[in-house]
């Protein structure tokens, strides 16, 4: 977890200013990856005081465009913030509980990124979502059940 400081400065490094809410939303999404915005809204009440739903809105709308936050949607889920960024990794979801956990790259090299037909782009991202089970809930599946 990066200190004040150092998220004082990835938002100046990203040419926004400092303000309370911004460092409190960053903070929030450092602590609890994959968060939704609802959670992050109680986290940086619970850590800092008041602050409006928009001004959060606010806040992770200008640190996604500035890249210092990503965020997700896995299908049937809210929208969701990381911190970790800057790389080609993945995401798995499970279906029971909604856990969502981070994934590298399945191999060295980002053959994710090699589509069958570019259409011409100039791809630096690509978005894979494995679905399946976590730990917990797979071992509370009953032994010969069908797993979904």
């Amino acid at each position: 977890m990066p200190t004040t400081a150092e998220l004082e400065r990835m938002l100046r490094a990203a040419r926004l200013r400092v303000t309370r809410p911004r460092v409190a939303v960053l903070t929030a999404v450092h602590q609890h990856p994959h968060a939704d915005t609802d959670s992050i809204i109680s986290f940086v009440r619970a850590d800092y005081g008041e602050v409006s739903h928009q001004a959060v809105y606010d806040v992770l709308r200008a640190l996604t465009i500035a890249r210092l936050v990503r965020r997700i949607e896995p299908a049937g889920s809210p929208a969701r913030y990381e911190a970790r960024v800057g790389d080609n990794h993945h995401h798995v979801v499970c279906r029971s509980c909604g856990t969502i956990a981070d994934v590298d790259c399945a191999v060295g090299d980002t053959p994710c990124l090699t589509a069958s037909d570019d259409q011409g782009f100039l791809i630096d991202e690509a978005e894979v979502v494995y679905w399946g089970l976590c730990p917990e809930c797979a071992a509370a599946v009953p032994a010969g059940a069908d797993r979904p």
